[in-house]
């Protein structure tokens, strides 16, 4: 099999630059969005390979990777609304066609607000490990309140921001990353020195902190068990078993049986990012659901 490059290039979104990488030249397109903190580097290893039936695109979304990133509400708030228009656009304007957007973790919510605002521009939905947001305000609202009086605590001790950045500056270290990472990872070995470097670096940009603040107090906005019932288009749930952030049996109650989920596949010995722990199980089923669209 012939190996397939990649790309990267920078468009221009109302006025800021973002970054994507791309591969494959002829297929149905597919849109990979990351997941918090991350970027379009934690899809490296998916690029090639969907690229050789595919083209395939990679964003990093606003506030992340090697796109910009504004102040927050100067003008544009870190929200799955503002993340949604984005992907939408990217679609409209650089894809050129309706695409399959895959997302892992937030990506999935911001996959399913786009699909939301311009079902023109969406052929599919493809969930990896779709952020459940259980520290969100309404699912805060149904725990007893010990166990939910600690983020707001977190979140206004954040707000004061020598200790917002104290705390930033602690998580954003290679030692913490890895050990994060390996917490998140059902196959630890995935977590390699390579992948902590890639992630990290984007921290130390201007106005990483300021993203960072703004994403720990956003407990509101759409969930996914929101989005889900107003979309057109069918969905594939990927789902690492061994996830510790995002239990499965959550998900497999919350979304299994939504009649737009066409397939909800459970990924024994993975964690929260199965595309970068075993590419060569994701990118398959990736490849043959989306074959599958035509007879849906």
């Amino acid at each position: 099999m012939i190996a397939i490059a990649t790309q990267s290039n920078f468009w221009h979104w109302q006025g800021c630059r973002i970054r994507y990488q791309c591969s494959g030249a002829t297929g149905p397109a597919l849109v990979l969005i990351h997941g918090f903190g991350a970027s379009s580097a934690h899809w490296r290893k998916n690029l090639p390979d969907l690229g050789q039936v595919h083209r395939v695109f990679a964003i990093d979304l606003l506030g992340f990777g090697k796109s910009d990133k504004p102040t927050p509400n100067l003008p544009f708030s870190y929200t799955f609304e503002t993340w949604g228009h984005l992907v939408a656009d990217f679609c409209r304007e650089v894809v050129g066609e309706a695409a399959v957007l895959v997302g892992n973790s937030i990506g999935c919510v911001v996959a399913l607000q786009a699909a939301v605002d311009a079902p023109e521009h969406c052929r599919g939905v493809v969930m990896i490990d779709c952020s459940l947001r259980l520290l969100h305000v309404r699912k805060r609202a149904t725990l007893p309140w010990y166990r939910s009086a600690g983020a707001p605590i977190l979140q206004a001790v954040l707000d004061f921001r020598p200790l917002g950045q104290f705390f930033f500056s602690r998580l954003a270290t290679a030692r913490s990353l890895n050990r994060i990472l390996k917490q998140a990872y059902g196959r630890k070995e995935s977590v390699t020195d390579e992948l902590v470097e890639l992630l990290l670096e984007p921290a130390f940009d201007p106005g990483a902190l300021d993203v960072f603040l703004a994403f720990i107090k956003y407990d509101n906005g759409p969930l996914a068990e929101d989005l889900l019932p107003q979309i057109r288009c069918p969905v594939l749930i990927l789902w690492g078993e061994v996830d510790p952030w995002e239990p499965i049996e959550l998900a497999r109650q919350e979304y299994a049986d939504l009649p737009m989920v066409d397939r909800f596949v459970p990924l024994p010995g993975l964690g929260h990012c199965p595309q970068d722990e075993a590419p060569e199980i994701v990118d398959p089923l990736i490849i043959e659901w989306v074959a599958s669209l035509g007879s849906l």
